[in-house]
């Protein structure tokens, strides 16, 4: 499988996942936020919190999906490079509150690692340019 594929295959994962997160945070946040790795959570109104990082999520899932789709490679290795910043801001905080390390390391520094792989790679596919064919010279008749 050429490389072009496989990153574009991680690429629409990490979509599909951010989505996916984002939604359930969205969605579900009372069930889905102890999997963030925090030790507490708001009580009372503090679920809109969740939501807002559901939102934060699901944006960030149409930004990479709209450049996936749309053919702007090199735009799409930024956006991930940039966009890995939030999982690793995600990891940071979950440290900085006393979370769960193994929550921290291996679902927020985990995932803003492989988005940062896959966007290095993505930005150093090269395009090979095919050859011109060879026209024969005209021949006389």
């Amino acid at each position: 499988m050429p490389l072009k594929r496989i990153n574009t295959v991680l690429a629409a994962a990490f979509i599909l996942f951010i989505l996916w997160f984002g939604a359930e945070f969205i969605l579900s946040p009372e069930t889905t936020a102890p999997g963030f790795g925090l030790p507490s959570w708001p009580s009372g109104d503090g679920d809109g919190f969740l939501i807002v990082k559901g939102i934060r999520d699901v944006v960030m899932a149409v930004v990479l999906g709209v450049l996936l789709v749309t053919g702007h490679r090199r735009a799409l290795g930024w956006a991930l490079l940039v966009e890995a910043l939030a999982a690793y801001g995600d990891m940071t905080t979950v440290l900085a509150h006393h979370g769960s390390v193994a929550t921290a390391l291996g679902v927020h520094c985990l995932t803003a690692t492989l988005m940062v792989v896959n966007g290095l790679l993505i930005m150093r596919e090269t395009h090979k340019v095919a050859a011109a064919p060879a026209t024969p010279a005209p021949q006389p008749a």
